[in-house]
């Protein structure tokens, strides 16, 4: 019983987090075209392909800008957001051009980690913006 409950409360925690995360994408639909091309090249990535990042980084790379020059919610438009937002361009850039530079693998999967933790803080960040 004891189990049950502890996974319930979980559940409910992973629910929360997941509703969080959909209002911050539809209030902000530039994050979610990121998030996009963010999931189909970081999971791939993590089990040792990197052909999607290879073959999307430059595209990565524009939807990261595409963010700062979106129309970023108020309520989002925190100094730390900002900064971050800042951060996922430049490490979009980074990994952009470490891919077109030919790097290892395991720098490129290297490279895309740090950006999705860096997504990763950002929409934690417009969850606490929104409380």
């Amino acid at each position: 019983m004891k189990h049950l409950k502890t996974f319930l409360v979980l559940a409910l925690i992973v629910v929360a987090n997941s509703v969080s995360a959909q209002s911050t994408f539809e209030k902000w639909p530039a994050i979610k075209e990121f998030h996009e091309v963010m999931s189909q090249t970081f999971h791939p990535a993590e089990e040792g392909n990197v052909a999607p990042i290879k073959a999307r980084s430059e595209e990565m790379m524009n939807k990261a800008a595409m963010l700062l020059k979106s129309d970023i919610p108020t309520e989002f438009r925190t100094n730390a957001i900002l900064a971050s937002a800042e951060r996922l361009q430049l490490k979009s850039k980074a990994l952009h051009k470490l891919v077109k530079s030919n790097g290892t693998d395991a720098a490129i999967v290297k490279s895309i980690t740090d950006l999705h933790d860096t997504f990763h803080e950002i929409v934690g960040l417009c969850s606490d913006a929104k409380n």
